[in-house]
């Protein structure tokens, strides 16, 4: 917010805004919460990135984000199956789980 585009924006002289102290404290205050550079320093508008820029950026890090998110998953179901797998090769080799049957002899003709 600067008192230029301010005086333009309301067709008033930069003078006359400068001179209302309820106004130049309402620009000022203004101006701090939007542009909080240390020390006043501004970038000029030509270093600043457009909306466009901005928007561009944004929608290309919440594809990102997206694609992150579902390696995540694949990443999380495929060790869920590897640890499932190592799970049951870990119990069915373990004696006294599963009592084993023991085959009856096999009875001949009479």
């Amino acid at each position: 917010m600067s008192f230029d585009a301010v005086a333009r924006e309301g067709r008033v002289s930069r003078s006359w805004l400068y001179n209302q102290p309820d106004l130049r404290a309402e620009i000022e205050q203004l101006r701090t919460r939007r542009d909080p550079a240390p020390g006043g320093q501004r970038l000029p508008d030509r270093q600043r990135a457009s909306d466009t820029s901005l928007q561009r950026r944004f929608e290309v890090m919440a594809e990102r984000n997206r694609q992150l998110e579902a390696e995540n998953r694949q990443i999380r179901e495929a060790l869920a199956v590897v640890l499932g797998e190592q799970r049951a090769a870990s119990v069915v080799g373990r004696p006294g789980d599963t009592p084993r049957k023991k085959s009856q002899p096999v009875i001949g003709p009479c």
